[in-house]
């Protein structure tokens, strides 16, 4: 199974409710799903993501699983969960991959594209 057999779709949005501002301090949430289209079923094991804010401040984070699970995702079947991440800066972007292993053992990384973390309507 070839990683373009994985489609990560990534859904972010600001939390005003749980940001202050004038403390420099954003949250935001994004919502993953991960679509299996290949013929092989998958575990998500870990994931790895480099966050980088306006200040260019990069911030690595890597663990097992998302949000406690180790989904087993099988083909034609996707896995959606929101996580969130919380920035100094009003702005900022995320990228990573997921450690992806099939039935045999064997894994792969499915690259998470870059997405933007930003307030609405800002203007930059």
């Amino acid at each position: 199974m070839s990683p373009g057999a994985i489609h990560i779709t990534t859904q972010p949005q600001y939390l005003a409710d749980r940001s202050a501002p004038d403390e420099q301090h954003y949250v935001f949430a994004y919502t993953i799903t991960i679509k299996n289209t290949g013929s092989e079923r998958v575990r998500l094991m870990s994931r790895r993501w480099v966050i980088t804010d306006a200040n260019g401040k990069i911030i690595e984070v890597e663990g097992s699983g998302v949000v406690g699970e180790q989904p087993r995702i099988a083909p034609g079947e996707q896995y959606t969960y929101t996580s969130g991440v919380s920035l100094e800066t009003p702005v900022g972007v995320m990228e990573g991959s997921y450690t992806m292993a099939r039935d045999d053992g064997s894994e792969f990384q499915a690259p998470i594209d870059a997405f933007r973390l930003a307030l609405p309507n800002l203007i930059n």
